[in-house]
């Protein structure tokens, strides 16, 4: 049998539970090391498919060996998952059983000696400068969702936001005269970030009677959604999937189906700035990066950007090859 054959589905089944180690753990993550919701639901379901794969080896955490573990990462790299996705399955399972050792749950940590596979350093994909005037452009219309959406995609470019970090902005986030927006990043760390006119222009617009006004409900759901900035046609606080989709519906208008998504404006907010000649650590600040190292992958795409600029205007660099010309001894 392959390797792949031993891969548990991605569904996860109903009946799927996870041993009190990893419950366990999963609380340590959230007491102790103070983990989000989303990567603690990330660390479960991982969780669950390494559990269904002990199971299926007729294994248990107790009986797992490091070699136990080298064919479960060979099993994962088999079953086509992306390279990213297969390193952080692994870090998630090395980190489970440290912790089963740690806490003497189990006498030994197989993971200890198990590398996890690195991850490809991919260059993001930022649009073209013409292309996102052609996105914005198609946000056309006066109702209520035209102006939410037209205010969505300015401000996801216009400030390199994560898609969760703007669907978490209250009324008290916003500074529309300082033209500033308080921002919940990663590891609940707040920062501050500037405004441009243009996204001003449309969070006004849409704030406005006959935008936001209009799709509140007559009583709100919840407490926390009569704050928020950004609501669904349900008069419900945006989610992170209805942002998505409407970033997505207004790519395919023009053309960018396979190449749009909120992570995208973002890389292109960062590089474009980085393109007129924005300072790294200024860039690094907007974007929330805690290193400046995660930002420097921007300045790699802005240098290829400049050279292939430079070789297709400039005349000598589109020049007919020819060797060097060897330097003397």
């Amino acid at each position: 049998m392959s390797a792949s054959a031993t891969l548990p589905q991605r569904r996860e089944r109903a009946s799927t539970s996870l041993p009190l180690a990893a419950e366990e753990f999963l609380g340590w993550l959230t007491v102790e090391r103070g983990r989000s919701a989303n990567t603690l639901a990330a660390y479960r379901r991982d969780l669950l498919a390494y559990v269904r794969w002990i199971d299926e080896q007729h294994l248990a955490v107790e009986t797992i060996t490091e070699a136990s573990l080298e064919r479960y990462v060979a099993a994962l790299r088999a079953s086509g998952r992306a390279p990213s996705s297969v390193a952080r399955a692994v870090v998630t399972v090395r980190s489970f059983h440290r912790f089963c050792a740690e806490e003497a749950i189990v006498d030994h940590d197989p993971g200890a000696h198990v590398a996890a596979p690195r991850r490809p350093a991919g260059l993001p994909k930022a649009l073209h400068e013409d292309e996102v005037v052609a996105l914005l452009d198609a946000v056309i219309g006066n109702e209520p969702v035209h102006r939410r959406d037209r205010a969505i995609v300015e401000v996801l470019y216009g400030t390199g936001m994560r898609i969760s970090e703007l669907c978490g902005l209250s009324f008290g986030d916003l500074d529309l005269a300082e033209r500033t927006a308080r921002v919940l990043g990663k590891g609940a760390k707040e920062r501050l970030v500037p405004l441009g006119r243009m996204a001003v222009a449309a969070l006004s617009d849409w704030l406005a009677n006959g935008g936001r006004p209009a799709m509140a409900p007559a009583r709100w759901a919840l407490r926390g959604d009569a704050e928020a900035v950004f609501l669904n046609q349900r008069g419900g606080r945006l989610s992170r999937q209805g942002a998505w989709g409407i970033v997505r519906i207004y790519g395919d208008r023009v053309g960018l189906r396979d190449r749009l998504s909120p992570h995208v404006l973002r890389h292109s907010c960062a590089t474009h700035l980085l393109d007129h000649g924005a300072d790294i650590r200024v860039v690094q600040e907007l974007l929330g990066h805690a290193s400046v190292s995660t930002t420097q992958i921007y300045t790699k795409v802005s240098t290829e950007r400049l050279r292939a600029v430079y070789e297709s205007a400039h005349p000598r660099a589109r020049g007919a090859k020819r060797a060097p010309v060897p330097l003397p001894p």
